[in-house]
């Protein structure tokens, strides 16, 4: 569990990556089918591990690309 990841940072960065407003993704969309892909997936991680996130892995990520699954795994909570 991450305290320096909010659900809301989570949501923002990915949108960020994604170039679209954070409301347009929902907790059980699949990250893939708005464009995410294995580059984006490792530029998140990064900046995830930066942020105190150490234990994430590409795996982790890749197999569940949903924000609902990534914010409740880094944070310890639902999206």
């Amino acid at each position: 569990m991450n305290q320096t990841l909010s659900p809301e940072r989570i949501r923002a960065d990915v949108a960020g990556l994604l170039d679209c407003d954070p409301a347009e993704l929902g907790p059980d969309d699949n990250l893939l089918d708005h464009g995410l892909d294995s580059v984006r997936i490792m530029m998140l991680i990064e900046r995830w591990r930066a942020a105190g996130a150490g234990a994430v892995e590409f795996p982790d990520l890749a197999e569940r690309p949903e924000l609902g699954y990534w914010t409740a795994l880094l944070t310890g909570r639902e999206a």
